[in-house]
């Protein structure tokens, strides 16, 4: 019994790791910055999380990590170490982004699955552009 006890509460304790690491969590507003690399990798994490629940048809997951993808969008100019290619075209892009994050929170309330579908699809193309890349590959424009 002991052993189920500690198993589980490692499980549970992962858990809440793996969901930080996702970004479930809102940032404050004026709080530390976070690197580019790091508010990149909360969107991609906040982008499966809303493609997660939207297979399940769980619409308010959806509509929660659209509402977090919104706010990741709108700190990413604000990041840290942005990486040169990258500074010029990060305002414009990130805010793509927000838009998109707010289609997908109206495309939720709607239960649309239609609309959230090109929402997300904008989203994660737009999040893989604005990834850091090898000097090697080439990044396709949208």
């Amino acid at each position: 019994m002991l052993r189920v006890g500690i198993g589980l509460t490692f499980f549970m304790m992962m858990g809440c790791t793996l969901a930080e690491r996702e970004g479930a969590m809102p940032l404050p507003e004026n709080g530390m910055p976070l690197t580019y690399a790091e508010m990149l990798n909360r969107a991609r994490g906040q982008a499966g999380a809303a493609l997660d629940a939207f297979y399940v048809d769980n619409w308010k997951d959806v509509e929660q990590a659209a509402l977090r993808l919104e706010q990741s969008a709108r700190l990413l100019p604000k990041s840290m170490d942005i990486p040169e290619p990258f500074k010029a075209k990060v305002g414009p892009e990130s805010e793509q982004l927000r838009q998109d994050a707010l289609k997908l929170i109206d495309a939720a309330r709607g239960k649309n699955a239609a609309q959230a579908n090109e929402a997300m699809q904008r989203i994660n193309q737009r999040i893989r552009l604005l990834r850091p890349f090898d000097k090697t590959e080439k990044q396709l424009e949208l």
